[in-house]
């Protein structure tokens, strides 16, 4: 059996991938300042791995075999920038140094979709459409800035380290309970979001079911081994949040992206996952048009 350390196992996400590695056999412990933690976990403990000391104490204690980290402040605009931008660059590299340094396998670091800088005030255009893993990062806020941070510290440990690590970027995280109503972490409902582009659009009508998401995660953590060290990800569903096609909806909400739009016919989604579907053979398999109650 894998023990699978998941840092944020109360979150959105984590309390889902808590649930999908348990269900896969794995030995899961979950790390939360906060309560919450699935009862599908071996064990919880609200460590603070901001502090480097406690994150080394946390690894010396359970030696997992993989770490998934998602803990962070989650929501931009949440917290000062300050505290942002240090809570979640702290959070990555304390983790990941700690794993390297006790010989930990397997390392997955959350980043976000956000680093590609749209929503910036002073003006953002795509470089196209759909975007993937080679469009330009540009962030603008403390939070976008903090995730690409992350995904940077992950690949300076990667350039040396005998440990395995990727990064990940989920699209807008909608847990199950969202689907029946509760509030995402915008504060509106699904139902708001599909209802009002002006809302999703910020976004760029981004967003995955997060047992999708979980489920992308574990293969990763199996396939891992196989893959060039350093690789980045995103993991969205395969249409978009939106009522209308985006090549006609996108425009009307951004009309930066005007030039590029048109290729997003049909529910064709902002964001391709093609390369998890080429590298690791995952696929989204839930869309707001089957789940939403």
């Amino acid at each position: 059996m894998s023990r699978t350390l998941v840092t944020g196992s109360a979150g959105r996400l984590g309390r889902s991938v808590v649930s999908a590695l348990a269900a896969a056999g794995h030995e899961v412990i979950g790390v939360d300042r906060a309560p919450g933690t699935p009862a599908d976990a071996a064990a919880s403990l609200p460590a603070d791995l901001t502090d480097l000391g406690e994150a080394y104490e946390v690894i010396a204690r359970f030696r997992p075999d993989a770490v998934v980290h998602l803990a962070a402040i989650a929501t931009p605009f949440s917290h000062s920038d300050q505290v942002t931008f240090r809570t979640n660059t702290q959070l990555a590299f304390n983790v990941c140094d700690a794993a390297v340094a006790l010989g930990v396998g397997k390392v997955i670091v959350a980043s976000s979709p956000t680093v590609i800088g749209y929503g910036s005030p002073g003006g953002w255009a795509p470089a196209y459409l759909p975007i993937d893993e080679d469009h330009p990062a540009r962030p603008w806020n403390a939070y976008n800035l903090s995730k690409l941070v992350a995904e940077e510290t992950m690949r300076s440990f990667a350039r040396t380290a005998e440990t395995k690590l990727a990064a990940v970027r989920p699209c807008f995280v909608i847990a199950p309970e969202e689907w029946e109503g509760a509030p995402t972490q915008s504060g509106h409902t699904v139902t708001e979001r599909l209802d009002r582009p002006d809302i999703a659009g910020v976004s760029l009508f981004n967003y995955i079911d997060a047992r999708d998401a979980a489920d992308l995660l574990l293969i990763l953590l199996d396939r891992l081994p196989g893959l060039p060290n350093g690789e980045v990800f995103f993991a969205g569903a395969a249409d978009a949040l939106a009522r209308e096609p985006l090549s006609e909806l996108l425009p009307r909400v951004i009309p930066s992206t005007a030039d590029f739009a048109s290729a997003l016919t049909g529910s064709a989604p902002a964001f391709s996952s093609a390369k998890a579907e080429r590298m690791l053979g995952w696929q989204a398999k839930r869309s707001w048009r089957t789940e939403l109650s």
